[in-house]
């Protein structure tokens, strides 16, 4: 156990700093500080020595050099018993614990405006430097980066004068973590910025020349340790991009419920991302990662009516989001209808909380302000022995994209059924096919190895729940591969068509929709989902 004799606290983020420092005061501690750091502290009435008076060198160069010093480090780094007389012998005093954060590095560049000079003059360099001198040395020095363990720590002192080796060495861990995190932000953004070196823009079809960094390198902080993964036999947490804008489910607030398991994330996700893509009042059902019934209509409940009734079989037990704030009737209906595993909404106004409440183990998300997109991101999937990356499918297509292919063009009202069956059909597992007629599916095939086969299983899911798929729009996520899928749409009836286009039987194709009467349009891109 080391006494705590000597603290230096340098922050950026001084949540708490002024308590923390008064109570380490209260025990007799001294205190060494710089810059911002220590003027708040003077400002507290504490007593406080400026590092520049103890290492005897002034800040310079704005502030860039302060900390740099072989007082300071020396202090960090002197092994107690080992390195007593070299130190004597240089003044170095020692420092039993240091507080430090380091410059909002993510803040400044997330700023709207924010400038290269502003970016890379945010680049911490002493605080680092500093974490990492006082975590090698845990045998001896106690480091703090998190505001949150300034209590625990507090305790620890007064209860004994000083932190225990597994505290110092828990720390450590954080301080080295804290620091990896930090550099992984700085080489990623620096990364981004140098030509032809960066990660590709969020798009389908990145910029000729872009490439992806040779060594990759990645942030994310944990939110929630999982009780397990996709299988009780797996384990499983749960982590955040800390930097990435938007509401998503990672920053959600969970208002009541059950705690969030791997499988609740993963289809809340899908829900989450694909409802938000309607700019009219939408309501998508999720079950095992596809959606089960997806839905347009005036108002919330009446978007829910309609996704519920592609597939109530599906829907029990299954994920449901909303892209507008989730009132007291719709939650009532919700609640008469269907158990229900998670409730995804921007808002949840205070009659549908009192209602939800009589359902504590029923999961509710609120997401705030959902916007069109959640902002740029990167999809990453694990294999063995190593990882894909690639940047998110955000493609999206207007009606004035659309290439009509075949004699007959798709009415106004095909085009918006057509539209909105291709943005579903882009969160439903490859091979996927989308029936849907008035903003609504009327049936879903998913994660079928043949097309033709996804085909079948929607329109025998619409007839399963009553549905007539006669005269309504079929999506495809990717091409045709021969005429055979056109044919089997044409015996339930589907008038009009939408898929990306591209196969070397096009013409096949498209005479077979000719053939039938058919509407058919090309997107020119696809969203295969695996």
């Amino acid at each position: 156990m080391t006494k705590i004799r000597r603290a230096l606290l340098s922050v950026s983020d001084k949540t708490g700093v002024a308590d923390l420092a008064r109570q380490l005061h209260e025990l007799g501690v001294e205190l060494l500080s710089t810059g911002g750091t220590a003027g708040q502290l003077r400002q507290a009435g504490l007593p406080v020595r400026e590092v520049a008076s103890y290492t005897g060198f002034p800040e310079i160069m704005d502030g860039r050099v302060k900390t740099l010093h072989p007082k300071v480090h020396g202090g960090l780094l002197g092994r107690r018993g080992q390195d007593d007389e070299v130190m004597r012998e240089h003044g170095i005093e020692p420092i039993d614990l240091l507080v430090v954060n380091l410059y909002p590095f993510a803040a400044t560049t997330a700023r709207p405006g924010c400038s290269y000079d502003d970016a890379v003059e945010n680049i911490d360099i002493g605080g680092p430097a500093m974490l990492r001198a006082a975590a090698k040395n845990h045998a001896h020095v106690a480091v703090l980066v998190d505001p949150a363990d300034y209590g625990s720590a507090l305790d620890e002192i007064r209860d004994g004068a000083g932190l225990s080796f597994a505290t110092r060495q828990r720390l450590a861990a954080k301080a080295f973590a804290h620091t990896a995190a930090y550099d992984g932000m700085v080489a990623s953004y620096l990364a981004r910025e140098a030509p032809g070196t960066g990660l590709p823009p969020d798009r389908d079809r990145p910029e000729t020349g872009t490439s992806y960094p040779q060594t990759l390198v990645l942030h994310f902080e944990k939110k929630l340790d999982l009780r397990y993964g996709e299988n009780p036999h797996q384990s499983a947490a749960f982590y955040a991009d800390p930097s990435a804008p938007g509401a998503s489910v990672a920053t959600a607030r969970q208002l009541q419920g059950k705690e969030l398991s791997f499988n609740n994330i993963a289809d809340a996700d899908t829900a989450l991302e694909c409802v938000r893509h309607f700019e009219q009042p939408a309501c998508v059902i999720v079950k095992h990662a596809n959606p089960c019934g997806v839905a347009l209509a005036p108002t919330a409940a009446e978007a829910y009516d309609r996704a519920y009734r592609t597939d109530p079989t599906s829907a029990f037990g299954g994920i449901i989001a909303f892209n507008r704030p989730l009132d007291a009737p719709t939650a009532a209906a919700i609640l008469e209808r269907q158990f229900v595993e998670v409730i995804v909404a921007p808002e949840v106004q205070a009659g549908a909380r009192t209602l939800l409440a009589g359902k504590p183990n029923l999961r509710v998300l609120e997401t705030g302000d959902l916007g069109r997109e959640a902002g740029s991101r990167l999809d990453l999937r694990g294999v063995a022995g190593g990882l894909l990356l690639q940047s998110h499918d955000a493609g999206s297509i207007a009606a004035a994209g659309l290439r009509v292919v075949t004699r007959r063009s798709p009415t106004d009202d095909e085009t918006q059924d057509l539209l909105f069956a291709w943005r579903v059909c882009k969160y439903v597992k490859s091979n996927a096919i989308v029936y849907a007629r008035g903003r609504m599916t009327l049936g879903v095939g998913a994660g079928q190895m043949s097309r033709v086969v996804s085909s079948r299983i929607a329109a025998m899911k619409a007839r399963e729940e009553g549905l007539d798929i006669e005269g309504a729009v079929m999506a495809s996520d990717a091409f045709f591969p021969f005429r055979d899928g056109l044919d089997v749409a044409a015996e339930f009836g589907i008038r009009a068509v939408i898929q990306p286009g591209g196969s070397m039987r096009d013409s096949e194709v498209i005479a077979a929709a000719d053939e039938h009467g058919m509407a058919m349009v090309f997107t020119g891109m696809r969203h295969f989902r695996h």
